[in-house]
């Protein structure tokens, strides 16, 4: 991963939040000329990701400290497996250290889950999808973890795509008795140019819904928490009359029903807990 300037703002963050440069414990016990050799172990099996954060952590706090990882990110490693090495003054790796294994751990997790995912599906068309359920300003690293899993990012931010949900068009006054305004909405959609009506997501949480809102001819429609009974009539209506709109099944799926989901026609499957529920990935930093 590039450590650009957005990104080592992140880094500094979190180092000022941990008072890195602070350290009194290891301040009182360890001498400034000391230097130490250790390796980050990983304590269990996953999918490499954060190794170049990881690095930079400990390079922003001292230029002087020398880290070489031994996987790239998006390899597998093994339980009590070696992953990278350390060099350098003692106080700065130490100090360092609760940070740089953070990011690791965070970001193993989400690449990791998202790889089970994905091999969940394989073998269909399904492409596995993130959402905007990201921790406030981590976002790009979540969904750079996505990625190197294998899934792909939906958009990064509000300004990338209209994704039209329940609440806009109770907001904007287009329902009416469970009935959509499509005139006035389409007229509205057409009025802000080509370019959203190219990108244009809606949400639908009913096939009463569903069959509404196809006919605007959107991009993608989002099914949100239909049962897979309604998903495989969407996508058959959907085969029959509008061939060219793109189907997204979300909400409730997990690693136990995804696969039967993927089989059922959509083309891509969004899960949040991707991001917001991987369970962490242990590493362990050891002087050697």
């Amino acid at each position: 991963m590039r450590i650009d300037k957005n990104i080592k703002k992140i880094i500094q963050s979190a180092l000022a939040e941990d008072f890195a440069s602070r350290d009194i414990t290891t301040s009182l016990l360890i001498p400034e000329d000391i230097r130490i050799k250790a390796k980050v172990i990983a304590k269990e099996p996953g999918i490499l990701c954060g190794i170049d954060v990881a690095k930079a952590v400990f390079k922003c706090l001292d230029k002087k400290v020398v880290f070489k990882g031994f996987k790239k990110d998006g390899s597998r490693f093994r339980s009590f497996e070696e992953v990278a090495s350390i060099e350098g003054p003692a106080r700065k790796i130490l100090s360092a250290e609760r940070v740089a294994l953070n990011f690791l751990s965070f970001l193993s997790a989400t690449a990791t889950l998202t790889r089970k995912f994905c091999r969940r599906v394989k073998g269909t068309k399904v492409k596995v999808m993130d959402t905007r359920k990201t921790i406030p300003n981590l976002r790009r690293l979540q969904k750079y973890a996505v990625s190197i899993g294998g899934g792909i990012n939906h958009r990064l931010s509000l300004a990338e795509a209209v994704l039209i949900k329940d609440n806009h068009l109770q907001a904007g006054r287009f329902l009416n008795k469970g009935r959509l305004d499509t005139e006035r909405l389409v007229s509205l959609l057409r009025r802000s140019g080509e370019k959203n009506l190219a990108k244009l997501v809606i949400e639908v949480e009913s096939l009463n819904e569903f069959r509404q809102m196809i006919k605007i001819n959107p991009a993608v429609i989002m099914l949100d928490n239909f049962s897979l009974a309604d998903i495989k009539k969407a996508t058959l209506y959907r085969k029959k009359f509008y061939p060219q709109v793109k189907l997204e099944a979300s909400g409730g799926i997990n690693l136990a029903n995804i696969r039967k989901v993927s089989k059922s026609g959509v083309d891509f499957i969004s899960v949040g807990a991707l991001t917001h529920s991987a369970p962490a990935v242990d590493f362990s930093l050891e002087i050697r």
